[in-house]
């Protein structure tokens, strides 16, 4: 083997290892997020309160739990740029993720409080490390894979977390066939099987994904890096002008994956019904993914972005009128088809609009305006839900999310954005 084809074949290597973490991390997107704790906090918080108002207090909690890890992202990645030191620190996130994912496990029946603040560590973890992880993207897949690459990792994530959803699902639906007493007891293993899972699934990053070197100036604390960064925002317009649709887009997409199990499970949907399409979305968001890191290069990533855009803009006006389980499954199989895409496309369009040496960073502002945009989602669609007494009008509030979103993205001139990040690096 030539010594070319042996760095090629180490390459594709630590591009399966990173690609692997999503799909170590998706279980607790999937089982903990969006599917099994949403439906258990609802069902262990309405033994005391009303179920429009665990609804409102579930959007609460994630709106603070974005706030925190958008207010902390920047700061980790300024370190880690500045330390070269993106692997451990994604290491120690790892680890405390998992450990708080345990604690969900093993909290007290009944303690909906314990709930939400091991609920917050726990994402704060999650969020905080994707944008270490999101860095490390450069160190995997060259410019003209990166749309790709970036695709691939979603569909590692959509299947690895869909298997595990499949185990939790049929461990809750049928506890007794797994000499489990109830379903009780199956959601605590379930939750608890998250965590082991994103903690062994995550080692082969750590072995095999080379760690970027250090960049930013050795006495640049984070803060005044960060602060520096955030000035430097205005001279790049094109990279500000993606941020603020991204602000939109995501919000609403984000706001989608946290509220729709709590919304179903509000107006009456079954559980088997609220999992089981979840399941689906996995499944059918494998090759969905795929496809669309396939016609970024004919269509343009924004034009494939704003075509994933338009059919949440479907999803949005469908929930208004959801009101039967066949409703459910129908909006799932719209987010199957476009959520993994346009994200997986915006990661990568984002990569490359930033210079190498500020990668962890800017990710961090990535994070920040992701994770920002998620707290006005959930916090609005609680407040509406509290002030209309349910779920229904405040699925509206996302349509305007999708729609100017597209309009903006449709602006960002990608190319001037990629030149100007190219004439950064030579400075």
């Amino acid at each position: 083997m030539t010594t070319r084809a042996a760095g090629w074949q180490v390459q594709r290597s630590a591009a399966r290892a990173w690609c692997l973490y999503d799909w170590a991390n998706s279980g607790f997107t999937t089982s903990v997020v969006a599917t099994i704790l949403p439906i258990y906090f609802a069902t262990v918080a309405t033994r005391t309160m009303p179920a429009s108002q665990a609804t409102a207090l579930w959007g609460f909690a994630s709106a603070a739990a974005m706030l925190a890890s958008g207010l902390i992202a920047p700061l980790v990645g300024a370190y880690a740029d500045r330390t070269g030191r993106r692997k451990p620190l994604l290491l120690g996130l790892v680890v405390t993720g998992c450990v708080s994912t345990a604690v969900l496990a093993v909290s007290p029946p009944g303690s909906w409080q314990t709930l939400l603040i091991g609920f917050g560590f726990a994402f704060l973890a999650f969020a905080v490390g994707n944008a270490l992880y999101d860095a490390l993207l450069p160190a995997v897949a060259e410019k003209d894979e990166m749309h790709q690459v970036s695709a691939r990792g979603y569909a590692y994530g959509y299947f690895g977390g869909g298997l595990l959803l499949a185990v939790n699902l049929a461990w809750i639906m049928f506890p007794k066939r797994f000499g489990l007493p109830d379903g009780d007891a199956a959601t605590r293993l379930a939750i608890g099987s998250v965590a082991i899972w994103w903690l062994g699934f995550s080692i082969p990053l750590f072995r095999k994904v080379p760690e970027p070197p250090a960049h930013t100036a050795a006495n640049d604390n984070p803060v005044v890096q960060t602060w520096k960064t955030l000035r430097s925002l205005r001279h790049r317009p094109e990279l500000l002008s993606f941020l603020v649709a991204f602000w939109l887009y995501s919000d609403g997409i984000g706001t989608v994956i946290k509220m729709s199990t709590v919304y179903g499970a509000e107006i009456g949907i079954k559980r088997e019904h609220l999992i089981g399409a979840l399941l689906m979305v996995q499944v059918v968001a494998t090759p969905a993914t795929l496809l669309f890191g396939r016609i970024a290069k004919p269509l343009g990533p924004q034009r494939a972005v704003a075509i994933g855009l338009l059919g949440y803009v479907g999803v949005t006006v469908l929930g208004f009128y959801m009101s039967k389980p066949i409703h459910f499954w129908g909006i799932a199989v719209l987010v199957a088809l476009f959520q993994g895409g346009t994200q997986a496309l915006s990661r990568s369009m984002f990569v490359s609009m930033v210079p190498e040496r500020q990668m962890a960073e800017m990710f961090g502002f990535y994070s920040v305006s992701e994770k920002m945009a998620g707290v006005v989602g959930p916090l609005l669609f609680g407040l509406l839900a509290q002030w209309t007494g349910g779920g229904r009008f405040a699925v509206l509030s996302l349509l305007p999310m999708f729609v100017i979103g597209i309009v903006l993205l449709m602006r960002v001139d990608l190319h001037a954005g990629a030149e100007r990040a190219r004439a950064e690096e030579t400075q």
